[in-house]
């Protein structure tokens, strides 16, 4: 028993293979593992193959009163340059 015991405690502290550390991804892990994008369900599946939404897991956005605001609300990704050098105000 006490052998065991011992033999126990030394595969305790046994240096884990640094395969074992590595990120698991889909490619890493089992056949059917599916890692997914981070999403929080917004539901569940039902036996026959339905979804059904759960409102309480639906995203809420707050979006504060924008009259008055004097950005726009897009930012073109293409810039193009301003003639003038002085900043509106």
């Amino acid at each position: 028993m006490a052998l065991g015991l011992l033999m126990g405690i030394g595969r305790a502290f046994r240096k884990k293979s640094t395969a074992s550390l590595d990120i698991l991804t889909a490619k890493r892990g089992p056949r059917n593992y599916y890692k997914g994008k981070n999403c929080k369900p917004t539901g569940f599946h039902t036996c026959k193959g339905g979804y059904v939404l759960v409102q309480e897991k639906l995203p809420n956005y707050v979006v504060p009163e924008l009259s008055g605001f004097q950005l726009k609300p897009y930012v073109s990704q293409c810039a193009r340059q301003s003639k003038t050098t002085e900043a509106a105000v």
